[in-house]
């Protein structure tokens, strides 16, 4: 339990979030403008849940105290626990018997303060229908494999939160 408490404190492991969640990024751009795969409103906001995830880990990894860390813990939780309840409205929209009845939105709902979309559209524009399946790997979609990276982040955070403060409790 010690060690696994020991990892908030190490400025490589929330790096190594960072990295992961950058890498994510990177492969959804990839996708987006290479691939020639067009990003609808869900994936754009689990975009924005990944960006979440690598953003939170940022102040932890540059200045690992107290404060960053507590910053971390609940930028990362927000974020991954958010884009995995996106992840999983987006594959019940995929799957649902009625297509026509299982839409989303045309525009991303940002935050007028933060309209993203007009920003940056090579990033946070959405093009795409969500109930297309464009993409599969071993049989799962885009947002079917977003679930089990959500659920990975999610899981992650709860094992390290956990761990730290059974830890402070024992001392």
């Amino acid at each position: 339990m010690n060690t696994l408490s020991a990892l908030s404190t190490n400025k490589r492991a929330w790096g190594l979030l960072f990295v992961s969640a950058l890498c994510l990024e990177v492969t959804a751009l990839y996708f987006q403008h290479a691939a020639d795969l067009r990003p609808c409103i869900m994936c754009i906001y689990q975009r924005t849940a990944v960006f979440g995830v690598m953003f939170a880990a940022m102040p932890a990894m540059l200045v690992n105290n107290l404060i960053t860390r507590l910053i971390g813990y609940i930028g990362w939780g927000i974020s991954a626990i958010w884009g995995l309840l996106i992840a999983i409205e987006h594959v019940d929209i995929q799957t649902a018997a009625n297509p026509f009845f299982a839409t989303c939105e045309f525009v991303p709902n940002f935050p007028s303060w933060a309209p993203l979309h007009e920003w940056l559209p090579n990033i946070f524009g959405a093009t795409g229908d969500c109930g297309d399946i464009n993409w599969s790997f071993f049989d799962m979609s885009m947002p079917q494999w977003m679930i089990v990276i959500f659920a990975v982040y999610t899981t992650i955070w709860v094992v390290i939160l956990l761990s730290r403060l059974l830890v402070k409790r024992s001392l």
